[in-house]
C-alpha cells in the first residue's frame, strides 16, 4: 500500500477513536506478508523472480534480505489474523487508539 493511503488510513482511525461513542479502533499495520502473490510462480513476483534468473523462493529471500527484515522471513497470513482477532476478543477490551505493527522487525522501533 503506497504510504499515502497507509498515513490517510492511520489518521482516519485515530480521528474516529478520539469520539465519545464507545467504539475501539486499532489499526495493524503489516509488511510483507506470504500471501499468494509470493507463492504463485505466474505471477508478477513469479515472473519478477524468472527474469531475475531465480526461482520464486529465492527472489522472496532477496526481498526478505532487502527489507533487512529480522526474523529473516515474511509474516505468515494467519500472524495478523491472530493478531486481528486479539484486538477484537475481550481481552484487549481496554485497547484503543493504537497502531500494531506486524513487519518481523523491518521498522527498527522500540
Amino acid at each position: 500500500m503506497p504510504r499515502a493511503c497507509r498515513t490517510t488510513l492511520l489518521h482516519a482511525g485515530r480521528r474516529l477513536w478520539s469520539g465519545p461513542r464507545g467504539v475501539r479502533v486499532n489499526t495493524v499495520s503489516p509488511g510483507l506478508v506470504r500471501t499468494a502473490v509470493y507463492q504463485d510462480p505466474d505471477g508478477p513476483v513469479g515472473e519478477w523472480a524468472a527474469a531475475a534468473g531465480m526461482s520464486l523462493e529465492e527472489f522472496v529471500q532477496q526481498l526478505v534480505k532487502g527489507q533487512n527484515i529480522t526474523t529473516g522471513r515474511p509474516t505468515e497470513p494467519e500472524e495478523v489474523a491472530a493478531l486481528i482477532a486479539f484486538l477484537l476478543s475481550d481481552v484487549a477490551g481496554n485497547i484503543t487508539g493504537a497502531n500494531y505493527v506486524i513487519d518481523g522487525g523491518t521498522i527498527k522501533t522500540v
